[in-house]
């Protein structure tokens, strides 16, 4: 039987601070280092934590009524001192709006329990970020030519 809980992505180089983006269900995307429109890979943590959050209060709300708006805005200061390069005052901000009604009363009710759930508990992202979980970068030998040049 597979590890359900492994998650995992492929980066590979398609020019000078360019890489393609692969997942394991062969989804695609190029990310950047900001001199184009790509996104960059602080844009994409910001991203994460806006989409995990974003789809967590989505699922329990919209049980309730489907949202006549439904945006979510995540900002933090880039700051560079003693411990480096990273990112201060992690915010996610959710601003959605139901139909009136009683479906929409309903979703506007669970809203704030909803936010609270994906914080406290349900945000795989957020949750790694808050918690602090190490990460280890190691080198490893190349591929071979011939995996290369299939690609």
């Amino acid at each position: 039987m597979a590890d359900d809980s492994r998650r995992s992505v492929t980066l590979r180089r398609t020019s000078l601070g360019r890489y393609e983006v692969t997942n394991a269900r062969g989804g695609t995307m190029t990310i950047g280092t900001g001199d184009g429109a790509d996104f960059t890979p602080v844009e994409l943590l910001l991203a994460a934590l806006g989409g995990c959050t974003g789809a967590d209060v989505d699922y329990i709300t919209s049980k309730r009524a489907e949202p006549a708006s439904f945006v979510v805005e995540v900002t933090g200061d880039k700051v560079r001192d003693e411990s480096g390069n990273r990112l201060t005052n992690l915010a996610i901000e959710l601003r959605v709006a139901f139909p009136e009604g009683a479906g929409g009363d309903a979703a506007r009710e669970a809203l704030p329990r909803a936010a609270r759930m994906s914080h406290d508990r349900l945000c795989t992202v957020s949750r790694t970020v808050q918690l602090g979980t190490p990460v280890d970068t190691h080198l490893a030998p190349p591929p071979p030519e011939s995996e290369e040049a299939g690609s």
